[in-house]
């Protein structure tokens, strides 16, 4: 059976796992990444309409701040991202399933809103509603030893970790990629096997690649 290889930080890379391996795909992870707090400043809550989630990871970083946001209306990408909101008292108006640019193509176009974010991650600034990016976590690099890689399906979850995957893996031509995003699989380069993005930007569509790509025969 072909191995599936999930890079990303914990707690999301443990959840991942599972979820591969309820598709019976034999899972396993070496996260490329760890996640760290980062000192921030809580901005006046009157100058916001809400407080844009697009990672559970801002939840769970931010600290006891977060609380004097509490007021906000929540807009999150993802289930897993709007639980983690509604677990630390926020009131979820909406969440979107599809990524970022699509949750906010689909709210009110003239919000101020207040983004949660990480040192990497920030909202388009194309969007429709006026975004203020302030920074709560940062993903550091962590020593990260890819040697079981040979052969596997390896899922990136994320621009930043395909270019360091493509920095760390020299051997990749019986290497295929399942890569959440259109950005994530350019991330990657050339010379694997084989690299697809995920119909859409989440963590069930990136499994439901991964599981075609186990199935495909060697060279097709």
């Amino acid at each position: 059976m072909t191995r599936v290889l999930v890079l990303r930080p914990e707690p999301g890379a443990s959840a991942t796992v599972e979820k591969a391996r309820s598709r019976d795909l034999d899972a396993f992870a070496v996260p490329l990444f760890e996640i760290e707090p980062v000192h921030w400043d809580v901005p006046e809550q009157a100058g916001f309409d809400g407080i844009l989630f697009t990672s559970a990871n801002a939840i769970r970083h931010a600290g006891q701040q977060l609380g004097e946001l509490r007021g906000l209306a929540a807009y999150a990408v993802g289930e897993a991202t709007a639980d983690a909101a509604r677990d630390a008292g926020f009131d979820i108006r909406s969440t979107g399933n599809d990524g970022v640019d699509r949750l906010l193509q689909s709210i009110e176009p003239d919000l101020r809103l207040l983004h949660l974010c990480g040192e990497d991650r920030k909202a388009p600034s194309t969007a429709p509603q006026t975004i203020v990016p302030v920074t709560v976590y940062r993903a550091k690099e962590r020593a990260a030893d890819l040697s079981q890689a040979a052969g596997s399906v390896v899922l990136v979850h994320s621009p930043r970790a395909g270019r360091r995957l493509a920095d760390l893996m020299e051997n990749r031509s019986d290497i295929r990629v399942a890569a959440i995003s259109a950005a994530a699989a350019e991330a990657v380069g050339g010379g694997w096997q084989r690299v697809e993005a995920a119909k859409d930007p989440s963590d069930d569509a990136l499994l439901a690649l991964a599981t075609s790509l186990c199935k495909k025969p060697d060279g097709e």
